[in-house]
C-alpha cells in the first residue's frame, strides 16, 4: 500500500501555502487521522499581526503550551493501526520563535520550552510546500482571516526565507519538497494525482516536486 511506510505524516510550509486544505483532503483520501494547528484559538495572534514587537512573547507561549498539550495527545495515537497526517511539525516551533523575538524573549522562550520538554514522534514523512510571496498574499487575503488581515508583505518574505533556511538544514525525516506555485491540489485532481505518485516514488531522502508554468 502507498502509507504502508509513512504512518506519520506532516505537511509544513508558511502562511497561506495550503497546508491545512491539502492535510484534510489527504487524511480523507487515506482515511486518516488529522493532528491541525489552532491558530484562530490563540487570543494573541491578531493582536500579534496589529504589534509584533508587544505581543510576540504572548503569542509564543500560547503556542508553545498548546503544543505541549497536543504532543500528550499525539502520543496517545496508535501509529501502527492508524495513519496521522498533520499540518505541522513540532520541530519548527523555534523557527518562528527566532523570527519574531528580542534576544531577552528568546532566552526567557527557550527556558520555558525546555521546561515544557516537547518530545514529539519523528515524521515518517515531511512534505514541505513553497510558494512565492505573490502566491502566498493571494491565497492569504483569498481566505480573508480576520487575524490575518495585517500580515504585511515583509513579514511573509522573512518567513519564506526562514522556513527555506529550517528545511535546508533539517534532516530528521525524509523531506518532499514541493513548489506550490503552480499546483492546486484541492481544486485540481491531476494534481492530486500527481503528488501521491510522487511521493510513492520516493526513493532518497529529499526530493523535489514542481510543475513549471
Amino acid at each position: 500500500m502507498l502509507f504502508d511506510k509513512y504512518r506519520y505524516v506532516v505537511i509544513e510550509g508558511p502562511i497561506g501555502v495550503g497546508k491545512t486544505s491539502l492535510t484534510q483532503k489527504l487524511a480523507r483520501h487515506l482515511n486518516a487521522n488529522t493532528l491541525l494547528e489552532k491558530p484562530e484559538e490563540n487570543p494573541f495572534l491578531a493582536k500579534f499581526y496589529d504589534d509584533p514587537a508587544r505581543h510576540a512573547l504572548a503569542t509564543q507561549l500560547y503556542f508553545l503550551f498548546q503544543r505541549g498539550n497536543e504532543v500528550r495527545e499525539l502520543a496517545k495515537m496508535d501509529f501502527l493501526q492508524q495513519t496521522t497526517v498533520s499540518d505541522y511539525l513540532f520541530d519548527k516551533d523555534m523557527l518562528f520563535a527566532r523570527l519574531t523575538l528580542s534576544d531577552a524573549e528568546f532566552s526567557l522562550y527557550q527556558q520555558a520550552h525546555q521546561n515544557i520538554a516537547l518530545q514529539a514522534p519523528t515524521p515518517d514523512l515531511v512534505i514541505y510546500l513553497q510558494g512565492s510571496t505573490d502566491t502566498l498574499l493571494t491565497r492569504v487575503h483569498k481566505r480573508a482571516l480576520q487575524y490575518e488581515r495585517n500580515i504585511t508583505d515583509d513579514y511573509l518574505v522573512r518567513l519564506a526565507r526562514s522556513y527555506s533556511d529550517f528545511f535546508h538544514h533539517y534532516d530528521a525525516a525524509p523531506v518532499l519538497v514541493v513548489n506550490s506555485d503552480n499546483l492546486d491540489f484541492i481544486g485540481n485532481k491531476d494534481h492530486f494525482d500527481l503528488l501521491l505518485q510522487r511521493i510513492s516514488d520516493m526513493r532518497s531522502s529529499r526530493e523535489f516536486f514542481s510543475l513549471g508554468g
